[in-house]
């Protein structure tokens, strides 16, 4: 098993900059992809980008071009920069790490990210 912990979320005004760290409690060297999701009230649990072990991301249309998905293995640890938020990018952020040996899914407590307008 792995455990993963979201730091780095926090108040913001539209425009700014916010990195969230995802740390996990071991090494993620057999962590087969590594991924930030968020939840706004109301809504349901969306991905936001994802990062694969060696290195392929992939990111919501949303996001593209304004979020940077990255991951150092050496650290155990995930990151997750954010410009240019927007108000709609409120929400709760949570961490998602897939084992690739035990095929175990694991998920962080999430860390609230508000965008003031």
């Amino acid at each position: 098993q792995v455990q993963v912990a979201e730091s780095g979320g926090g108040l913001v005004q539209a425009g700014g900059s916010l990195r969230l760290t995802c740390a996990a409690s071991r090494s993620i060297f057999t962590i087969r992809s590594m991924g930030w999701y968020r939840q706004a009230p109301g809504k349901q649990r969306e991905l936001v980008a994802r990062i694969i072990s060696g290195g392929s991301t992939n990111y919501a249309d949303s996001v593209k071009g304004r979020f940077t998905i990255s991951r150092d293995d050496a650290k155990n640890t995930m990151y997750l920069q954010m410009n240019s938020l927007k108000p709609e990018d409120t929400a709760v952020y949570y961490c998602n790490a897939v084992d690739g040996s035990t095929w175990g899914i694991y998920w962080g407590q999430g860390t609230q990210v508000t965008v003031s307008s």
